[in-house]
């Protein structure tokens, strides 16, 4: 018997085959490969840690063999550790947040230690975070370059016979430094222009109350309702009041 010409023609749709589906999860686990990079990053902040104190340990020798503190000295060692610290907080920030993202979930969800910008990290947030900490490591650089050129005679920096700085070498220092910014904002931008109108608007709508759903209640035809919508046959009338309010003399629930 020949089908209706006008009846709908059912096609059966196949999904992957096992071929597919094993070279998918093969590619789908090939993010384990970056897992000995972020170990790797790992040994690199211990030499880190190993290099802050020796720093810490010779700008006490400083002070103990000269048996005076120099202010500039004391202040050049101090950059110098906060360099290092600002590089060991990017290895961090590159360690966990790539970790994270391209690797696999750390699930700290509701640890007392766990950082704030962990909950909303992606790859455009982590980028625009790196140019961050790479303006600030530059600019402990700059501040380091600029307490230098304090002493600098025909416009050079010498120490032991070596020329540490020049005119020139300054310049470009403050501008790479500039370069370093106007990237980081370039990144800020695009991570701004990325993101979907809705999810902005959605967005500035974080902290607003949310809406509170009514709660149907039924009371009887005698009470005057402030929304009565209808009387049914048993005499009663069925209102919506908000959530949480008392309800009136002989009302029940009786709907969510």
């Amino acid at each position: 018997m020949n089908e209706h010409p006008s009846a709908p023609v059912r096609t059966r749709r196949n999904g992957p085959g096992a071929a597919s589906r094993t070279l998918a999860g093969f590619i789908f686990a090939s993010r384990w490969l970056q897992a000995p990079l972020y170990l790797g990053l790992i040994i690199a902040q211990a030499i880190y840690v190993v290099l802050f104190f020796v720093e810490l340990i010779h700008l006490f020798e400083k002070i103990i063999d000269t048996g005076e503190v120099n202010e500039t000295d004391v202040m050049l060692s101090v950059l110098a550790l906060i360099d290092i610290v600002m590089i060991a907080n990017l290895l961090i920030m590159v360690i966990i947040g790539g970790y994270e993202t391209f690797v696999s979930k750390i699930r700290v969800n509701g640890h007392h230690d766990e950082p704030d910008w962990l909950s909303h990290v992606n790859a455009n947030l982590l980028k625009v975070k790196l140019a961050i900490s790479i303006i600030s490591i530059s600019s402990i650089h700059l501040l380091k370059t600029f307490i230098e050129v304090g002493r600098m005679e025909k416009g050079l920096v010498t120490a032991g016979g070596k020329t540490i700085y020049s005119n020139d070498g300054v310049m470009w220092e403050v501008v790479i430094h500039l370069a370093f910014i106007v990237s980081a904002l370039a990144l800020a931008w695009i991570d701004r222009m990325s993101k979907d109108p809705e999810e902005k608007r959605h967005g500035s709508q974080d902290h607003e109350p949310l809406p509170v759903a009514p709660v149907p209640v039924t009371v009887p035809a005698a009470v005057p309702p402030s929304a009565a919508s209808a009387v049914d046959a048993d005499g009663y009338v069925t209102i919506r009041v908000p959530a949480g309010s008392s309800l009136p003399a002989g009302a029940e629930v009786v709907g969510r």
